[in-house]
């Protein structure tokens, strides 16, 4: 039997990251080398939505799919998540104090036991405002603005990722924070932790914004599609949509997606656990639109050749 302190020297949020990049980019390099030659319940489990798999399914695969609309429940417990941990943070930073004991206690047990501080509360504090927001955005979107079609379905792994995705981040962010681990300043300087803005973090803040202001544009594009002007909901039918981003990429929400979270990135950049973040959303992002461009130019004959896949001009 492993001891509980060997378990907690133990990175798990690195460790779950890094689990959904390699499960992502091995199963998506099958897909897009060899999906024909693979057994139905592999693919059927990785295709959803408009892009799922054609023809018979696999009965037991069936089994573990629920509808594509329960996206919303997630959203609902990472705005909560968000919340949770920006409340925390402001809490620390405000009374310049340590964060409570039983919050350090619980980061010791998702991302070790042996963090230490790597991020500046200024860093710390723009980068899980700027997460709460997004999480509050997508809340407000998928129970208000999104569509979801009554049809379709998502196997069960997908939408528990959803679940890992959010709690998995805002932990990966408080990790390595200062006021957030056992190791630092022995004593906390007078007036409490330092904030001090610079150019770089407002640019960051600045593009940020864009990304997260296209992204909802995108969205609400994609939800117009199915709605009469006055707001209606007319259809659930997958239509081809135009504007904004539209024009030049087929999945403009998911490449700004990548955008927000390479900003967290550079913000955090020294917070050795941001990178799997970053290389798991780059990689399901990027698999996602590659099978959404597909199915656009397959449904589509006259389908835009300018529009890429997930880059503008690019890709």
């Amino acid at each position: 039997m492993i001891p509980w302190f060997d378990i907690r020297s133990i990175n798990l949020i690195n460790f779950l990251f890094v689990n959904l990049i390699v499960t992502v980019v091995v199963l998506g390099g099958l897909l897009a080398t060899i999906e024909k030659h693979l057994p139905t319940a592999i693919r059927q489990t990785f295709r959803y939505g408009k892009h799922a798999l054609k023809g018979t399914p696999d009965r037991l695969v069936s089994l573990l799919e629920v509808p594509k609309a329960w996206f919303k429940h997630f959203y609902v417990f990472a705005a909560l998540w968000a919340l949770a941990g920006f409340g925390v943070m402001m809490e620390t930073y405000v009374t310049g104090a340590p964060a409570p004991d039983y919050v350090i206690a619980f980061l010791d047990t998702m991302a070790t036991n042996r963090r230490i501080v790597r991020t500046t509360p200024t860093e710390t504090l723009i980068a899980m405002t700027l997460i709460t927001l997004q999480c509050l955005r997508r809340f407000y979107e998928t129970w208000f603005v999104q569509v979801f079609s009554s049809k379709l379905k998502i196997n069960l792994s997908a939408y528990l990722v959803g679940y890992i995705h959010y709690f998995g981040t805002v932990v990966a962010i408080l990790s390595q924070a200062e006021g957030f681990t056992r190791t630092g300043p022995v004593t906390l300087p007078t007036n409490g932790y330092r904030f001090e803005l610079t150019i770089p973090l407002g640019l960051a803040i600045g593009v940020f914004y864009y990304a997260w202001y296209h992204q909802y544009r995108s969205n609400v594009i994609l939800a117009n599609l199915r709605k009469d002007k006055t707001g209606k909901v007319v259809n659930q039918k997958h239509s081809l949509p135009t504007g904004d981003y539209f024009e030049v990429v087929s999945s403009p929400h998911m490449f700004f997606e990548i955008v927000m979270y390479v900003v967290l990135f550079a913000l955090l950049h020294r917070n050795s656990s941001m990178v799997y973040v970053l290389l798991w959303v780059v990689s399901n992002q990027l698999m996602n639109s590659w099978l959404t461009h597909q199915w656009y130019v397959e449904n589509f004959p006259n389908y835009p050749k300018q529009r890429k896949a997930l880059v503008p001009y690019v890709l």
